[in-house]
């Protein structure tokens, strides 16, 4: 059974500066390039599945680019052990009179070689151009070697894998920013923990499949993690259970204050992700009852937030338009002392600074869904290379924690704590699905589950219901609504022996 050390290890991030003290750390209690010899057979036990997968290890072609430092002693280890299993290894050094001394003999004693192009037929590629270290984009020598790699001729399938070691080559690996040329691949194989890198931003969609090799590092790694990624575990483990005695009311009410006459849409879908979640009882309050009654009976609907009765939290923003009666309407929810979501227009209506000390001083807690477009309004500038700064920075200004929404959704709370969603999906990229994340979130809220749990599991599911709905094909916002009661956790009946 892995330690807790371990498993913590394995799902949350730790920036380079952390991961460098780790490792001096565990360096100094072990044989010297015992880290190093972990890492690679790692890496050497990952190519060597994949190689199986694709025709077996005897006879196929593993090249290897081979960066100065430590990561190209990783890869030259790593291809060592493929040579001592029949698989041929060529090593291709990007600078020959910098390449790790040890790990290019052992490359040759086990019977692999050293080319000084890159072969026409390569089955799998292994980068160890640069790891930790990297700084911008790859220099232009290395950047053709790997496109050239790239388009080498497999013995099966159109291209070579390409295996990264610890990180892809040209990856920031704090930010997960890509500022030049990288190297995409098929699977990242990181040493002893996560990297920011791989789990946000582009370098997310440069890692490929993220698998982490246990080195020894999580006893070392005192600081706390950069981010967590949030798993289907936390989600089961967060959402509320029905006790053997409960109502609509103690399951939790959520109200709604969204939509217009002009956009009565994204009240009906707000209330579609809140009829998802554990609630037990939506509250409408707004301009658009009409059309939120004839998609949701089950909804008790008002004509405002003053006159819709006690509600556990408030979901406002979706559709609800930027005049003085959405004003007001904004000004009620934040003056009612429940958790809420402020997602769309209304986060449009914190841009100019009025209702600051209103949403800053609140008691209950406040969850802001900002978009791209939305941060900027509300920061002032873009997010940035570093998006997991950029949430930590507005949850600490504002208060409040903000789930900044993208293909890998980031939630930060104001004392920095940080999950990264892995669900999200460019299919999610369709109006209306943000109304159905907001009314999800709400519903959670609503239901007890602390701001910043509820954020990530209502970021989690929305991910999974967007892939869901994708694979029946073009997605629209009612699908993704419709995937949510597939994907969010069975609670069946209540636990006898807990409840």
């Amino acid at each position: 059974m892995l330690s807790l050390a371990v498993m913590d290890s394995l799902r949350a991030a730790y920036r380079v500066a952390d991961v460098r003290a780790a490792e001096a750390g565990l360096a100094a209690t072990v044989p010297g390039g015992t880290l190093m010899a972990r890492a690679a057979a790692g890496l050497a036990r990952r190519c060597g599945t994949l190689l199986g997968e694709s025709g077996g290890r005897y006879g196929a072609r593993v090249l290897l680019l081979v960066g100065v430092g430590d990561n190209g002693g990783d890869a030259l280890l790593a291809g060592a052990r493929l040579a001592r299993q029949g698989v041929a290894v060529g090593a291709l050094p990007l600078d020959p009179a910098r390449t790790h001394a040890a790990g290019l003999a052992a490359l040759r004693a086990a019977g692999g070689r050293v080319v000084d192009a890159v072969p026409d037929r390569v089955d799998l590629v292994v980068d160890g151009i640069v790891g930790l270290g990297s700084a911008g984009g790859l220099r232009p020598a290395a950047a053709a070697a790997a496109a050239a790699a790239r388009a080498a001729r497999p013995r099966a399938g159109t291209r070579p894998v390409v295996v990264a070691a610890d990180l892809p080559s040209g990856v920031a690996p704090d930010t997960g920013d890509v500022p030049g040329a990288a190297v995409p691949a098929d699977v990242t194989v990181a040493f002893g923990c996560l990297k920011p890198g791989l789990v946000v931003g582009a370098g997310a969609r440069c890692a490929g499949r993220v698998e982490v090799v246990d080195i020894g590092l999580g006893p070392w790694l005192r600081a706390g993690p950069a981010l967590r990624v949030a798993t289907e575990a936390d989600v089961a483990r967060w959402w509320p259970r029905p006790g053997r005695v409960t109502d609509k009311y103690r399951r939790g009410v959520v109200g709604l204050a969204t939509g217009s006459a002009g956009y009565p849409g994204a009240a009906v879908l707000s209330a579609a992700g809140a009829s998802a979640g554990p609630a037990g009882m939506l509250r409408y309050a707004g301009p658009a009852r009409a059309a939120v009654l004839a998609a949701h009976p089950q909804v008790v609907a008002t004509g405002a937030v003053a006159e819709a009765g006690r509600v556990q939290a408030w979901v406002c923003g979706c559709g609800l338009g930027t005049d003085a009666a959405a004003a007001a309407t904004l000004r009620a929810v934040l003056a009612a002392p429940v958790p809420a979501v402020l997602d769309a227009d209304a986060l449009t209506l914190l841009v100019d600074g009025g209702m600051a000390d209103l949403l800053r001083d609140r008691a209950a807690g406040v969850v802001l869904t900002p978009h791209d477009g939305e941060f900027r309004r509300l920061a002032g500038a873009d997010p940035g290379a570093d998006r997991v700064d950029a949430a930590q920075r507005l949850a600490a200004w504002t208060r409040c924690v903000v789930l900044l929404k993208g293909d890998r959704t980031v939630v930060a709370d104001p004392a920095g704590e940080t999950w990264v969603s892995p669900t999200g999906t460019a299919a999610l990229a369709s109006a209306g699905t943000g109304d159905v994340l907001a009314g999800l979130l709400g519903a959670l809220l609503a239901a007890r589950v602390p701001p910043l749990r509820a954020a990530v599991a209502a970021a989690y599911l929305h991910g999974r219901a967007g892939r869901a709905a994708a694979a029946a094909g073009a997605v629209t916002a009612p699908d993704v609504a419709a995937a949510l009661r597939r994907v969010v956790p069975r609670t069946g009946e209540p636990d006898p022996v807990r409840d």
